[in-house]
């Protein structure tokens, strides 16, 4: 590898960008190529698939057969309510392997005697407190415009790969008048999972908890979280 390539690599590693390292195997320079820009690349569906899984492996390209090395963070998730969803969420959460943060401002709710060892913030949901990224999923929980809407529009400013919403149909209805006065967009708005989870008939906490997971590996797992670029809140 270049040193060139090697500084870029650990540069992109460091700010928690997805970058590939296509080598050819008959002694050719390597080249990186980021997920914003393997749509455009000779080999985008297959470099697109291999982001979406996370596996490197060998491929034949155009030109010869390449060695693709994926290098993509831990994904994040980031759980605004410290509700009875949370707790049962938390747990599942790490286990599949999410790096997982729960935020809530209401102290009642957010105490480590309901979430033991779980990282938990008794703080608003600002940008500076959630730290998104394009790796991290939000889901919000707590039923409460103060404290959803904020990590909402952080979300979605940050581009995070997975933005779902607690509530009925009618409550998001509502959720994207606030939204648009706001200044945010149809298409952006769209990107908000809500009701959120997938649609299992889930009723119980944990239930629901299993319907969010699954909604957010699908996204992490199945390429919807191909390049995108954050949403302003001026964007149409």
């Amino acid at each position: 590898m270049r040193r060139t390539d090697l500084e870029a690599l650990n540069r992109a590693r460091a700010a928690r960008r997805p970058v590939a390292m296509v080598t050819p195997l008959d002694g050719r320079p390597g080249r990186l190529v980021f997920r914003e820009d393997a749509a455009a690349d000779p080999m985008a569906d297959e470099l697109l698939a291999r982001f979406a899984s996370g596996r490197s492996g060998r491929v034949e390209a155009p030109d010869g057969e390449v060695f693709v090395r994926i290098h993509r963070p831990a994904p994040r998730l980031v759980v605004v309510g410290a509700v009875h969803v949370s707790q049962a969420l938390a747990p599942m959460a790490v286990a599949t392997g999410f790096d997982l943060t729960i935020v809530d401002p209401r102290e009642a709710f957010a105490t480590q005697e309901r979430f033991g060892a779980f990282r938990l913030l008794a703080e608003w949901p600002d940008p500076a407190v959630l730290a998104l990224d394009s790796e991290t999923a939000v889901a919000t929980l707590t039923h409460d415009p103060k404290i959803d809407d904020p990590a909402l529009m952080a979300a979605l400013d940050a581009g995070c790969f997975y933005i779902g919403a607690l509530g009925s149909r009618k409550t998001h209805a509502k959720r994207v008048e606030r939204l648009t006065a706001a200044g945010y967009g149809e298409a952006a708005i769209a990107r908000i999972h809500a009701p959120i989870g997938l649609p299992i008939g889930a009723s119980t906490p944990a239930e629901i908890a299993v319907s969010v997971l699954a909604e957010i590996v699908a996204a992490l797992r199945t390429g919807e979280r191909a390049a995108r670029a954050p949403a302003a809140a001026s964007a149409a």
